[in-house]
């Protein structure tokens, strides 16, 4: 029989690693109180999330002068059926002055600061299962001096920044297991879905084998050694560079103030989601986060490796996913990130970090096509640079922007405002950031990913133009009469040599409108996670540096870190990583 107990926290201070508080209880209360004293050496895990998956705020400036009551700019956490619909029916205008990269910042977590709502109150997402046990983060006795809860310490982790109701599991999963191995010298039960199982089960490509974890193995990394698991939000509308930059001084504080308090603690471990994967690699590249000695591996989740073709799609056709949290009446949450091409265009045309997500140099030919009665008139890019073959093209109805969608707030360039200009600048940065990350990989990287035939993404982006049409001739030059916005196009040809500039194709009934030919981009067909293709994702396989890549079915992007397999693997590569540590 298990005897209750009052579970003491062990104490973060300073100058002490090993610390407990008691507390006076009434003499009818016989439950002993118990703290658990951490072993000195630390071996934090920061994760990274996706894009759209860091909580971000507006500038007072931009509160001010867009008169909103609030300085959420994005929050999906709050997303419900009482303000989704609000949201999700912003004009492009709004979208873009709410999400602007000039205008934003995560918002991190910070009782002691100035602000309208109280750091817990913004912070509000986080919420700990009833089954979280964890040495750290556990309530402080109620007479403790300044008393915290287990909540507000993870929201001090940064657990508030990112979105927690798709990250939050992850992140409980993570320290309750990490944190807790052996009982009585004894493996505990939930750890024998990853202990002794052939990672094949897993997914495991057979050109990077693995042998199974053994006890002994988890014995060793665990003794003497715990887990603090962190979440970092960055402003994933800005450059994946800066925010590593950013993140890397946030790690070195980390380790910094465990050393400061007694702790040993030299390096940490990276768990990435989707664009994370991207911060992850640049905090490791001298030019950006420079941080390549203080990481001692990184677990690469679902990462677009060298772009992904949706990323295209959505500044065409508005975001096609079947919804961030997982369930079908929450499909609207695509629409609050932008459920037609110009809503999306005009937050990430002017923003850095989206366009870094679209297909690189390394992807390769061809992605782009255009197609009539079954067979290619043309695809993109042929010279192995999408940049200027793709990206910057101007005025051709199969480009990747329209440029009346990318400023709809009419803001002056001085004040931010985007111009097709500043778009191509922002593009040669991304292509530099591209070429500097091509090959930057940790030597000691896992990764995880869809390759699932049943999840359909877009490995290229095909345009079809309608069977009706009779003769497809100058179809380089139509021009665009009609959009839904959604990937449909209405299509004209204009007969230059005709006085009044009409159509050739005959008119409707008598009116001078020519009849439209239409193009349409075709369903996604690749297998992947339905948002980044397999043919993406291997580049990770194929580059030769992995320790082990796990090629996954059965979940789609966001939702892969609730898989069971998914989270195996993690804590897989975890362990394996954590072997490499060394300490005094």
């Amino acid at each position: 029989m298990t005897t209750a107990e009052h579970p003491l926290p062990a104490q973060h201070n300073n100058s002490t690693a090993r610390k407990a508080e008691g507390f006076a209880t009434p003499k009818q209360d016989k439950k002993p109180q118990c703290a658990r004293f951490l072993p000195k050496r630390v071996l934090p895990i920061i994760f990274l999330p996706g894009i759209m998956g860091s909580n971000l705020r507006i500038s007072v400036q931009r509160q001010q002068e867009t008169r909103r009551n609030d300085n959420i700019a994005w929050r999906p956490d709050t997303l419900g059926p009482g303000n989704i619909s609000s949201a999700a029916n912003e004009k492009p205008s709004e979208r873009q002055l709410r999400l602007d990269p000039l205008q934003t910042t995560v918002d991190i977590y910070d009782p002691a600061g100035p602000s309208e709502i109280s750091a817990d109150g913004r912070h509000g997402n986080v919420s700990l299962d009833k089954n979280f046990r964890s040495p750290l983060l556990t309530d402080d006795p109620p007479t403790a001096k300044n008393r915290r809860t287990a909540v507000q310490k993870a929201r001090e982790r940064g657990w508030g920044e990112v979105f927690f109701k798709s990250y939050g599991a992850l992140l409980q999963h993570l320290e309750m297991r990490l944190n807790n191995t052996f009982f009585e010298s004894k493996i505990r039960q939930e750890w024998r879905d990853v202990v002794g199982v052939d990672p094949v089960v897993w997914g495991l490509d057979p050109k990077l084998p693995q042998q199974a974890l053994t006890e002994d193995e988890l014995k060793k990394v665990a003794t003497g050694c715990w887990f603090a698991v962190y979440a970092f939000g960055y402003n994933w509308l800005q450059s994946n560079g800066d925010s590593a930059r950013i993140i890397a001084v946030r790690i070195k504080k980390v380790i910094d103030d465990l050393n400061q308090s007694g702790y040993e603690c030299n390096q940490v471990i990276v768990v990435t989601h989707s664009m994370g994967g991207l911060v992850g690699r640049a905090l490791i590249h001298p030019k950006y986060g420079n941080l390549q000695d203080k990481v001692l591996g990184i677990v690469h989740g679902v990462m677009p490796a060298i772009g992904a073709p949706a990323a295209y799609s959505r500044m065409r056709a508005g975001f096609e996913d079947p919804g961030l949290l997982r369930s079908p009446k929450d499909s609207l949450t695509a629409k609050v990130a932008g459920n037609h091409g110009d809503e999306v265009t005009a937050v990430l045309a002017n923003a850095q970090g989206g366009m870094e997500l679209l297909p690189t140099e390394s992807y390769g030919n061809g992605w782009l096509r255009v197609m009539y009665n079954g067979r290619d008139l043309e695809s993109w890019p042929k010279q192995g640079d999408p940049y200027g073959e793709i990206y910057k093209v101007r005025g051709a109805w199969y480009a990747l922007f329209r440029e009346e969608w990318i400023n709809p707030s009419g803001m002056q360039a001085r004040d931010g405002g985007g111009t097709f200009k500043r778009t191509c600048n922002y593009l040669n940065r991304a292509q530099s950031f591209h070429q500097n990350i091509a090959n930057t990989f940790h030597p000691n990287s896992y990764a995880h990913y869809g390759a699932d035939r049943k999840r359909k993404s877009f490995g290229e982006v095909i345009w079809e133009i309608d069977k009706n049409c009779a003769d497809p001739t100058g179809w380089q030059n139509w021009s665009i009469l009609s959009d839904t916005r959604q990937g449909k196009l209405g299509l004209v040809r204009w007969d230059p040599l005709s006085p009044n500039n009409k159509a050739l194709r005959p008119v409707r009934d008598n009116d001078d409108m020519p009849a439209p030919i239409h193009a349409t981009i075709l369903p996604a067909s690749s297998p992947g996670d339905q948002t980044v293709p397999a043919r993406s994702a291997d580049y990770q396989l194929n580059s030769g540096i992995f320790r082990g890549v796990f090629r996954q079915t059965g979940y789609e992007h966001q939702g892969s870190y609730q898989d069971p397999r998914a989270i195996a693997s993690t804590l897989y590569s975890i362990i394996r990583i954590a072997q490499s540590a060394t300490w005094k």
